[in-house]
Formats: C-alpha cells, structure tokens, sequence
C-alpha cells in the first residue's frame, strides 16, 4: 500500500478541485496513483474534469505570425511577467516567431537556426539575453499551421504588442472564394478557439488513448446510477455526443452567435464567400498553460533568513 502523502492530496486537489478528504479516499483506493484517481473522483462524480495544466505556470509571451499560406505561434518562458514588458524580449520572441516560419516547429531546429544580426544561433541569442536581463529564459514550444489555397487568420489575447500576448491561436481555412471575407470568417473562428479551446478539430482527430480513458470514464460513470447495461448503452452514446461538443472544434457551439455550430458556420459561410470553406487545421498555446509554477513560502523564507 503507497503511503498517501500531503504532497500526493494536494497534487491531486490541484488536477480535480474535490476537497481534501475526498482526494484521499481516491488516492487511498487506487494505491497512490494520481491519474487513477482523478478518473476514480470523476466516476464518483466528485471532480468534473481533469485538469491536466494543473495552476499555470510561467511567465513570457505568445508570439503569432503569418506570411501567406504558412504561420507559427511560438512560447517563451521567463520567470516574472515583468520580462515580457521588456523591449529586448519582445524583439526575441518576434524574431524567434518569424524564424519558426521558415524552420517549422521543432524545437532544437529553431535554437540551432541562425538569429538576425547576431552572428549567433537562437539557442546562444537566448543564453546572451538571459545573462543581459538576468532572469531564467526557455524556448518552450512552437506549433505550426499551412494551407493550399485560403487564408491563415491570427489572434492574439492579451496582446502586449503586435503579433505578442498571452494566447495565440492561428486558424488555416482551405477555399478559392473572396479572401477579404475568408479572412474576416478565420478571425471570428480564431477568437472562438481562443474562448472555447478546443482539443481537436474533429472526433476522427482526438487522441485515441484519451478518447477510450474517456469513455471508460464515462461508462463508469453511467454504471454508477444502477442502471442495466442496455441502457448504460444508451448513456454512454449521449454523455460521448456532449464529450464532442466540449472539446472538437467542428462540434462546438460558435461563441460569437452562441447557437450554431462551427461545422455549420463553414457550411453556411460558402454561399457568401462564393465557394466551400474547409477548415485545414488550428493552433492554440496558452502562455504557461502545464506549466508548474514555484509556490514561495514566504514565512519559511523568513525563518531560514533568521536562523541564519
């Protein structure tokens, strides 16, 4: 039997929001293990989600570019929100991001690429910059969209300047019809994905693995209310439909008319834009989001402080 420690209760208080005695129950039936036991407070119904990003995280900026059929959307760590109001940061973060276009979104590419005017590579400019401001930098993470013909629209949130923020969503939509319109539809969709932050774009796209914890979870769940199996069946096939709406883009419901589905918005759309819409694929970061952020202990600060 695992010892169910403080640390363990409050980790798992973290992912679920269910109380105190509740987590340790759930950690006390499924031996320790943390994932086992959110499912475990699901199928009670006593955590509603698990939140995998747990308390965010760190500090920096979301930088979101886009030239023509290929945009990036870069993450970049600092410790205090005071760095991402810095000048020399902001300038990384969009060198970086413009960078990410050509290279794509490997990581390690994009370090070893070669940083403008520097006669340095990204991943040095970064250490150089670190040791300039004094604060712990990272070069977290960078995501991709192209398309063939159409338009990638951007978004930024809480946007500190051009192109840099908190969220960045980038939105490729695939369509030969007026590129004004098409791209005024991509705004209104990225704002969407930034609001709603959906996982996939469609159930065909969602992680398998994810989706079959989920349904275990689910059936769970139903079997919970006592009913028979034909009937949990049944259960299962409508908590699965709302699962869709929650987390696959073409299956929510659009935020700006809050009524009609994303699916139906491209349908609709193509009449106005004069040819069919298709949605090529998405790209949300959220600045810090599975990151851990350091909780300081001020009072144990103080103590060591006078101890010493």
């Amino acid at each position: 039997m695992a010892q169910i420690t403080a640390a363990l209760v409050k980790e798992l208080r973290d992912k679920t929001g269910a109380g105190m005695m509740d987590c340790k129950k759930a950690l006390s039936e499924n031996d320790g293990d943390v994932e086992a036991s959110v499912d475990w407070l699901r199928t009670k119904g006593l955590a509603t989600a698990a939140k995998k990003a747990g308390r965010a995280a760190s500090e920096g900026l979301i930088g979101v570019s886009v030239d023509g059929a290929q945009g990036a959307v870069v993450e970049v760590n600092a410790e205090t929100d005071f760095v991402a109001r810095n000048e020399q940061f902001q300038a990384f973060v969009g060198n970086v991001t413009q960078i990410a276009l050509g290279v794509g979104d490997d990581i390690d590419a994009i370090a070893a690429a070669d940083y403008p005017g520097s006669g340095r590579n990204v991943g040095d400019e970064l250490t150089d910059l670190i040791a300039t401001i004094g604060e712990n930098m990272n070069l977290r993470r960078a995501a991709t969209v192209s398309i063939g013909t159409g338009v990638i629209a951007s978004y930024v949130h809480n946007s500190l300047a051009p192109g840099l923020g908190k969220i960045g969503v980038l939105v490729g939509l695939e369509s030969d019809g007026d590129a004004g319109k098409l791209a005024a539809l991509g705004k209104q969709i990225a704002m969407h994905v930034a609001a709603a932050k959906p996982l996939a774009v469609s159930q065909d796209d969602l992680d398998p693995a994810e989706l079959e914890r989920e349904k275990a979870v689910l059936a769970e769940q139903a079997r919970e209310s006592g009913k028979p199996e034909e009937i949990i069946e049944k259960m299962l096939v409508g908590r699965l439909r709302k699962f869709y709406e929650e987390v696959c883009l073409l299956d929510q419901t659009f935020v700006i008319d809050g009524e009609t589905k994303v699916s139906k918005v491209l349908e609709d759309a193509a009449g106005d834009i004069g040819a069919p819409v298709s949605l090529a694929g998405f790209q949300l970061l959220v600045l810090g989001e599975g990151v851990e952020k350091k909780e300081e202990d001020f009072a144990a600060e103080v103590a060591a402080v006078a101890g010493a």
